[in-house]
């Protein structure tokens, strides 16, 4: 438990005094809180033999918001007081004054817990990080002798909530966090190439730096990296694709997600507003955003407005079914908040945002998916991409890939780069395996400037003729 329970609202914002200015403040509005945030996040790197980095951030704040229709009014400050607070509120009443709206109803509570409270940074000393992070070194070195450079990382941190509605009603929560990343760099014959793995999630360090664990990451990130040492350059072409499960959901989460967020679809900004109902992916396709899955990266207790996470389907059998959003936007859309609101951090406003985005398996044997392909690539691991929400095109990077021609795995290629859009690629899907997995815990999402922690999972993927860039053998 923490050792330090976080209650602002007893200590430097009493309740009765807060929640009368934030009552007054929300006066003629929709909606409204007072968000109280308290973080502290710790970052160790230990690159090419020495402890390159050691960083500790702690910090404290508080948002104050009301809403009326699509206006929102928002203030926070880093001075959590109640002379800030009035401050905010007179800041926010200028943009909500004499809205003539009513209150809406506030979340409904919940006792769930998804993860500990225990704070990860304490619970594991300094000087044990920094002797994983050598032993991690030493180990990926002597595995082979053709590894020149290693590079480790270890980050903990712990954020705690508290949020005051106009109705008196509080929520909190308790949220850590933990990733270790490992990445190695291997030469051959003047080549050199790299690969990368980690994984974490809302649990404690002690896990993750247990050796068991911290060598499995070390030898993935060496096979990767000397597969690449063996890979060819990439043809182009449309071509059948084969995703593998687990982490290559990344895509599914950027290409097909975001359209999926109730802010972009009320806007018709989304290549799936207006769809509702309507099939927008082969048959068989379910894709489901599950805040509540226990320690994983992206769940949460409750969103950052206090509304529970929920496991909220999407797309059900390829039809449209359900948006994921925030208070404000389902409001407007005439809906119920599904626990998708989520902000960065106290200065920041709330907006509909995923946690862990996954399509469900099917019945099919990866083995005979991969099989089933005549002339394509079969993708196991991806970087980086961009996509546009308004037509979902996207563009992605392979880390890991293989050629494939009449069923047959061959060399593995270098530089493969998928090219489609979601919507296109959601029909396009032929096969879904039976071997659906989460990712490692390593996604970050960017939205509107703000980051927060997500998940991803998918089982192997049959895709018809999506196209790949790349050079050509």
């Amino acid at each position: 438990m923490s050792a330090d329970p976080f209650r602002p609202f007893e200590t430097t914002l009493p309740l009765d005094e807060a929640n009368q200015i934030l009552r007054e403040a929300t006066a003629g509005a929709e909606d409204g809180e007072i968000f109280v945030e308290r973080r502290k996040s710790e970052s160790l790197v230990f690159d090419d033999g020495r402890l390159r980095s050691a960083s500790y951030d702690a910090s404290e704040g508080f948002g104050l918001r009301a809403v009326n229709g699509e206006v929102a009014g928002y203030a926070h400050s880093t001075d959590v007081s109640i002379p800030a607070l009035k401050r905010a509120a007179e800041t926010v009443r200028l943009m909500v004054a004499d809205g003539g709206g009513t209150l809406a109803e506030p979340p409904q509570p919940t006792n769930r817990r998804l993860y500990t409270d225990a704070d990860p940074i304490a619970g594991t000393s300094f000087p044990v990080k920094v002797e994983t992070l050598k032993e991690i070194d030493a180990f990926a070195r002597d595995l082979d002798p053709r590894v020149v450079q290693v590079s480790a990382s270890l980050a903990a941190s712990l954020q705690e909530i508290a949020i005051l509605r106009p109705d008196g009603v509080q929520v909190t929560d308790t949220r850590p966090l933990v990733r270790v990343n490992v990445s190695v760099i291997v030469e051959q014959n003047g080549r050199r190439e790299t690969g990368t793995a980690g994984g974490g999630g809302r649990v404690g360090l002690d896990g993750l730096i247990e050796p068991d664990d911290w060598q499995a990451r070390v030898r993935e990130a060496l096979r990767i990296a000397l597969v690449n040492l063996e890979a060819e350059p990439t043809p182009a072409g449309v071509m059948e694709l084969a995703l593998g499960p687990g982490w290559p959901g990344i895509l599914l989460h950027e290409a097909i997600g975001h359209g999926l967020e109730g802010d972009f679809n009320r806007k018709g900004s989304s290549a799936f507003a207006g769809l509702m109902g309507q099939q927008v992916a082969a048959r068989g396709v379910t894709v489901v955003d599950d805040g509540t899955i226990p320690d994983r990266r992206g769940s949460i207790t409750v969103d950052d407005e206090g509304t529970p996470s929920r496991r909220n389907v999407l797309i059900e059998d390829g039809i449209l079914v359900g948006y994921m959003q925030d208070r404000q936007n389902a409001r407007l859309m005439g809906v119920e908040p599904t626990g998708n609101g989520r902000r960065q951090s106290f200065a920041h406003k709330p907006m509909p945002r995923m946690t862990n985005t996954i399509m469900l398996g099917g019945d099919a044997d990866p083995d005979d998916i991969v099989a089933e392909i005549r002339d394509g690539i079969w993708a196991v691991g991806f970087g980086g991409g961009q996509v546009d929400i308004t037509n979902g095109k996207f563009v992605f990077s392979c880390t890991e890939a293989y050629r494939v021609k009449n069923g047959r795995v061959g060399a593995p290629v270098k530089g493969a780069t998928l090219i489609g859009d979601g919507p296109s690629a959601l029909k396009r899907i032929r096969a879904l395996g039976n071997d659906m997995a989460l990712d490692p815990g390593l996604g970050t999402c960017g939205k509107d400037g703000q980051w927060v922690p997500v998940g991803v999972g998918q089982p192997t993927v049959l895709i018809d003729g999506l196209t790949v860039g790349g050079s050509a053998a």
